[in-house]
């Protein structure tokens, strides 16, 4: 009786249910969407400056996104290492992509911005792709956009739709 269960159980696998298959199909398609991300990310590291690595780029544009931002406050942002975020600000003041001046609440701490210099290299670095995007959903109604928008927001803010 036992062996006749266990022959059962493994021959008649079961069936996901929808909900699963449909979130394994959001899985796959998200994978090729961050393999694409990921590529045009490395190329526009590489553009702004030559041996830049993703991570830099991602904390450099960040600093673009926040327009003035702290150190403490990218490092919560990103998730970051402190000592990490320290080394890749340094860099990227170096560059001349960044600067910093005093934080006039808090004299132990600076504010990063964005650099004239390295708002102009983003600018070219992010040109070849920039229409990308917008050629893709050419074909796409105005309401369309809106609600993927708005359906990737609750993903990622975890908010039911």
């Amino acid at each position: 009786m036992r062996t006749t269960l266990v022959s059962k159980a493994m021959s008649a696998p079961t069936e996901p249910d929808p909900r699963t298959e449909a979130v394994r199909a959001l899985e796959a398609e998200f994978s090729g969407l961050i393999h694409q991300v990921r590529r045009i990310v490395s190329e526009n590291a590489e553009r702004v400056s030559p041996g830049m690595l993703p991570a830099a780029y991602k904390v450099f544009t960040t600093i673009v996104r926040r327009e003035r931002v702290t150190q403490s406050e990218l490092s919560e942002m990103l998730v970051a290492d402190k000592g990490q975020i320290s080394r890749t600000v340094r860099e990227l003041e170096e560059l001349g992509l960044i600067g910093r001046e005093p934080d006039p609440t808090d004299r132990r701490s600076s504010i990063l911005f964005p650099t004239p210099f390295g708002l102009e290299r983003l600018a070219e670095a992010r040109a070849p792709q920039e229409s990308t995007l917008l050629h893709a959903l050419e074909e796409w109604s105005i309401d369309d956009i809106r609600t993927l928008t708005r359906l990737l927001h609750a993903l990622t803010a975890r908010e039911r739709p």
